[in-house]
């Protein structure tokens, strides 16, 4: 599971508006039946309309001053491994979600009016996605690049052969354009990977825009504040403030793992990631240590994630600090399934 949280800003600045944000999710609706589309909702309500949204975000702002973010972005990535234990990938995502900002109000040490945040204070409009497109910071998008950059070149020397700006063989062009084209190392259905190409397999994911402020519009409550758990005096009486990202991300694991008995290898965990950015020999040496059979789907999950698998170190003379930054970089992208970013 790999779930982020991020502030919405618009040319360095913090949006002031939802619309654009909300005609983003919308977009994966374009050309679908009334079947196939996905609406948004909430904890309670179901087909919710953009124009809903806008209006109840954008109204739910009191007091926030314009260098404030009005709302937040969760981004609910479940892996693959993770969706095939699903059967309606649109019906269990939600039920998913709704559980998940129970977490989510959870997670802020906050009171109001006396009481603990529950997901009742939490104003918040969701909606399942179920495509994604290869970006520029995708690996296949980066390694393709030396390929693209001199495919558009030698395109562009045809057209200022056609436009009789200098002379050259076309058709040998086109040519090595073609075997270029087959040569990039990353390939789908026998064409190059592209930017804004569908990416392959069940890409299905939920998108969360969550208001600064709670139902009452009265009190602000931040899963980006620096403080985990801690009390300050205002207007002479104590507050508490702050959110636990480390619980929520721990809590969503559990509450997907519980709502359908998903079985969690010691690779997907959050707690793989917290050992392994902070002793990666005792990362490696839990790693080695699992059983046969854990071991070896910990070792796919990897592998799957672009983690060199036959260098994995399994000795304590490979556990040399050098041989572990060597896998730094790798693991550090494939265990996404840890992060929270924000």
């Amino acid at each position: 599971m790999y779930i982020t949280i991020t502030r919405q800003t618009t040319d360095s600045n913090y949006a002031q508006s939802v619309s654009d944000f909300v005609a983003y999710f919308e977009k994966e609706n374009e050309g679908k039946s009334l079947d196939e589309i996905e609406h948004f909702f909430n904890q309670y309500g179901e087909e919710i309309s953009g124009k809903e949204v806008i209006q109840e975000i954008d109204g739910n702002t009191a007091k926030l001053k314009k260098t404030e973010p009005k709302f937040y972005s969760i981004t609910v990535n479940p892996s693959s491994y993770e969706l095939k234990r699903l059967q309606n990938h649109s019906d269990e995502l939600k039920q998913y979600t709704r559980e998940l900002m129970k977490d989510y109000a959870k997670s802020f040490h906050r009171e109001i009016d006396g009481r603990p945040v529950n997901v009742d204070d939490i104003k918040y409009y969701a909606k399942v996605e179920h495509q994604r497109v290869f970006k520029g910071t995708d690996k296949q998008i980066i390694e393709n690049q030396p390929f693209a950059t001199k495919i558009l070149q030698l395109k562009n020397d045809i057209r200022k052969i056609e436009a009789g700006e200098f002379n050259g063989k076309i058709k040998s062009l086109k040519q090595e354009i073609a075997r270029l084209e087959k040569e990039a190392p990353h390939q789908h259905d026998g064409q190059r990977i592209v930017r804004g190409m569908p990416k392959p397999g069940s890409q299905s994911h939920v998108h969360i825009i969550v208001s600064r402020k709670d139902m009452s519009n009265k009190y602000s409550l931040s899963p980006g504040s620096k403080y985990k758990a801690s009390e300050t005096i205002f207007n002479g009486k104590p507050v508490k403030r702050g959110f636990d990202r480390d619980k929520f991300f721990k809590a969503s694991e559990s509450t997907f793992d519980s709502l359908f008995q998903y079985k969690r290898n010691y690779a997907e965990t959050y707690k793989a990631r917290k050992t392994f950015l902070k002793d990666p020999k005792m990362y490696f040496s839990v790693l080695s240590g699992l059983p046969t059979n854990e071991k070896a789907i910990a070792f796919k999950i990897l592998a799957k994630a672009g983690v060199p698998i036959m260098s994995i170190p399994t000795n304590k003379v490979q556990l040399a600090l050098k041989v572990i930054s060597k896998f730094k970089k790798g693991i550090d992208q494939g265990m996404k399934s840890g992060s929270i970013g924000i």
